[in-house]
Formats: structure tokens, sequence, C-alpha cells
């Protein structure tokens, strides 16, 4: 029967990377289940979920399994309470055994009754499954595009339960809107859905040197006006009944729930025998409303109306565009407010080689459209973050700041070169500004990380600027073998340096 119901607390469904000072005799496995993941945290370096997005709601789950375990999530000494388990060096056995034996069939992927992150009653309030091609979000599904592999939809190939698992966190994080499975609910019947909380974002981590100091760092600390009861903020396995979609009374409520009930998607999984795949899926809307977007884990941005969004993932930006934004409270350029957990995170790094931060997410709309997985590392980074070093920070944003005013530069010059040359009627018919994208940021990322690593901020402006030059020059010399062209270029080359000075007005 525990097969059949694949309990993830003993089902090898999580692979992880172990830390050099790993004990016991032989090979340690390559996965492990979830008691035995906190049981071993301070053993194990990293997970090793192979899904970018996946990892990211994972990471979300263990925080908020993390605060209940070590009963951070009600505790009036917060940093203290933290400080004290990170001095024992892993995770209390007793605490891990009180909080997973309070609730023992709660982690089951295909239970009855509770299953894990799933509503059991899509068997009844749906028309049909969605198919199995649906659920994985790495296959087509209908007439959509190929991805990552090809698949049929009248013969689907079975997965895992352990690759069902983590498909499962993707849509419940970075599901799309739009059309979805027809789910009647008290005889209203709807088909479309909200995107999930993730879709489009781009999410934060800060990474230690085992997983035990990756859960601790990532708990985000409670609000110190309010004081939380467990029973007022439940998470979704801890819930006896289902959260009822007509309303979003009661989804969330606190801290914990917001982590890991913050889903527009509902989902259940229809397993094989034995429970070792899953051979189908239920997938619809989960609330008619939409949740309002909360996260510790992402960046906030600013629009020019006032509204606040996350920063998006783009697998052409790379990371090191977004590191001050980490590091400082306010970041030169545009409005930005810093992940909410980084703060409090910084306080369990000391030595300078432990902090990093990981980047993940999915380049996509929101709707059925997913171009790329994002997924980064930084070098350590603790020693330059504002709470220890204010001024190596705020050099760090003007390093940043430097590289992208020239490549902002670079690509307003040769947008104007070549509709000049080309008598373009709109800039994005621009053949250049590809090309010159695809030359510059490489070329500017290094840079940045040379200078970064040596503490070399003098002449930062100067050297993105030559780089930008040099590009200009290589991107428009086809053109300049032409008068036409050689006058194009070299009208437009002054954008390389911030463009012709307006004229005052009576001037």
């Amino acid at each position: 029967m525990s097969a059949e119901l694949h309990d993830l607390l003993t089902e090898p469904d999580f692979p992880v990377r172990w830390a050099h000072t790993a004990r016991g005799g032989g090979r340690p496995p390559d996965a492990v289940g979830l008691r035995e993941l906190f049981l071993r945290a301070h053993e194990i370096a990293a997970l090793a979920i192979p899904l970018a997005p996946a990892l990211s709601g994972l990471y979300r789950i263990l925080y908020a399994l993390t605060a209940r375990i070590t009963e951070l999530d009600v505790s009036r000494n917060w940093h203290a309470e933290r400080d004290r388990v990170l001095e024992s060096g892993r995770f209390d056995p007793v605490g891990i055994d009180r909080y997973f034996c309070a609730y023992p069939d709660r982690f089951r992927l295909y239970d009855p009754t509770h299953p894990f992150l799933q509503d059991p009653r899509l068997t009844k309030e749906c028309d049909k499954p969605a198919g199995l091609n649906k659920l994985i979000t790495t296959r087509p599904s209908g007439s959509n595009h190929a991805w990552f592999e090809h698949s049929v939809d009248a013969r689907p190939h079975p997965v895992s339960s352990a690759q069902a698992l983590q498909h499962l966190i993707v849509w419940r994080y970075y599901g799309p809107s739009g059309r979805c499975a027809a789910r009647t609910v008290r005889g209203a019947k709807e088909a479309n859905s909200t995107a999930g909380p993730l879709r489009s974002a781009l999410s934060y981590h800060p990474l230690g040197r085992t997983l035990f100091e990756t859960l601790l760092a990532g708990l985000p600390e409670p609000d110190r006006a309010r004081q939380y009861v467990r029973a007022d903020d439940l998470c979704p396995w801890e819930r006896d009944t289902p959260t009822d979609p007509l309303t979003l009374k009661g989804v969330v409520t606190g801290p914990m729930s917001k982590l890991v009930g913050h889903n527009q998607h509902a989902l259940l999984l229809v397993p094989g025998a034995q429970g070792a795949q899953t051979v189908n899926a239920y997938i619809t809307w989960a609330y008619r409303e939409r949740i309002p977007r909360d996260d510790d884990y992402v960046i906030w941005q600013t629009s020019q109306a006032g509204n606040r969004y996350a920063r998006y993932a783009d697998c052409r930006r790379g990371l090191w565009r977004d590191l001050d934004a980490l590091l400082l409270h306010d970041p030169p350029g545009v409005e930005t407010r810093r992940p909410p957990v980084f703060p409090t995170a910084i306080d369990v790094f000391e030595d300078e080689e432990d902090l990093r931060v990981q980047a993940l997410g999915i380049d996509q709309e929101g709707q059925a459209k997913d171009r790329q997985i994002v997924s980064a590392i930084t070098p350590p980074v603790v020693q330059l973050m504002e709470e220890r070093d204010p001024v190596q920070a705020r050099l760090v944003g003007d390093l940043r700041l430097a590289g992208e005013r020239a490549g902002r530069r670079l690509d307003r010059a040769v947008k104007q070169a070549w509709a000049l040359f080309s008598n373009a009627s709109k800039a994005e018919d621009c053949a250049w500004s590809a090309t010159a994208a695809a030359y510059y940021w490489p070329a500017a990322e290094s840079e940045f990380w040379q200078r970064l690593r040596q503490r070399h901020f003098d002449g930062a402006a100067q050297a993105f600027r030559s780089t930008a030059e040099r590009i200009y020059d290589q991107v428009t010399q086809a053109a300049a073998g032409t008068a036409r062209g050689a006058r194009a270029c070299e009208h437009a080359r002054i954008e390389l340096y911030g463009g012709r000075p307006k004229k005052t007005p009576g001037a």
C-alpha cells in the first residue's frame, strides 16, 4: 500500500549533491526521501533538481517545512532562535520526527484523501483529465510547438513519480493563464485560469555551503507586529479540508501559506501500477479570483505608472545586471526593491566564501509560450552586501550602471546608423541591433566580473565605452565601405557618447 500511495517521506524523489563531509559507509545515495533530506541537510551540498523552476518552487516548500520543524514560525525571538539552530550545526531529529509524525498521511503523492499539493475533488468536478503531456511542461501538448522533446498526445510516455512531482510544482508556481480543463463548482462551470504567482518572474535564493545553511538563510522573517498561530496559517498539506475555489477567504493568511498556498492552478495526478509512474493528470483552475502577487524572493520594480511588478526572467540578460539589486536597498537606476529575504539572509554567513545567490525561472509569456529555462549562480557576494560594506556595494552598482549605459548607447547608435543607411521606417527592423547585443553583453559581463574580482572600479565607464566602440565598428564595417554607409555610421557614432546635446529654447 505504501508503494502505491508513494510516500515522499521515504521515496528517493529528491536528487542531491553531497558535501565532502558526508559520512557513512560506501557511496551515499543519489536521491533521498524528504525525511532523510532534513536529517542529513548538513551533509548535503545542494539539491540536484534538473528543472530550474521546479527547484524554485521546491525551495519554497522546504522553507515552510524548515520553519515548522525548527518552530521558527512561532518564535517570539526569531533571530536568536535561528542563531541557536545554526550553531547546533544540523536540524534536530526530534523536531523532524515530531512534525512529520503529526502528518503521517499528508506527504503521499497518490493518497486518495490528501494527495500532496493536489485537489482530490477534480475527478468529480472536471469533465476529463488534461493528459500527461499537458502536465510535463517540457513536452508539447495539443497543437503547441515542440520544446525539448517530441511526444504524441494519443501515446504519451509515462513518467516516474519523482518527475511528475517536479512538474506538479512547476504548474503550481509557473502555470500559464488562459484556457484550461473545465471545472464545475456548485453549478459554476469555468474553463480558464489565472497565471501562477511566479509566472515570467526570476526568483533569487541565498545559497550556502550546505543545504542546512541554504534553508536557514532562505527563511523569511515573520512580521514582528503580528504573532502568528499555526492554526491560522496552514500549509496545504496541513488542512483537513481543501479551500473553497470560489473565494480567497482563508487561502493566504500568513508567511507559510504565502510560501506554499499561493497557487492559481489545481492538479491531480493519476498513478500507474504500484505508484511508480504517473500516467495522466487533471489540470484546471484553483480559484476564480487572482491572489495578489507577493513574494520574498523576487526583485520588485515600479513602473512609470507606479505599478509594482517582479523583475522578469530574461534568457538574454546576464545575472551580473541584477547583482546590485541584490546587494543594495536602493540601487542606481530604476526604482527597485531587493528581495525582502536578503537583509536577514546575510546574518547566516560570516566567511567571505559562503553566500552565493542562485537565480531560477523561465523566460516565458503570460500564456502558453515558454522560451528558455533560466538558471545562474553568482560568486560569493556576502562581503559586498550593503550591510557589510556600503561603499563597495555602491561601487558595484556604479559598475553595473556603466555597463548598462554603454550597452544602451550602442543599441541606439546601431539603430540610428541602420535607419540612415537603409531608410528603414521602424527601429525594430534594424538588422544590426541583435548582432551588436550578441557581441556586447558577453564582453561586458566578462569585464564586469573581472573588475569585481580585482575590486578595480576606476575607469570602468571608459572600458565599457571602448568595448561598445569596437563592436560598433565591427557591426557596421560592411556598410562603412560605401559613401552612404560611412556618412550614416559617422553621423550615428555620437550616440555612443550620449548623443547630441539638446538645444535650449531661445538659444
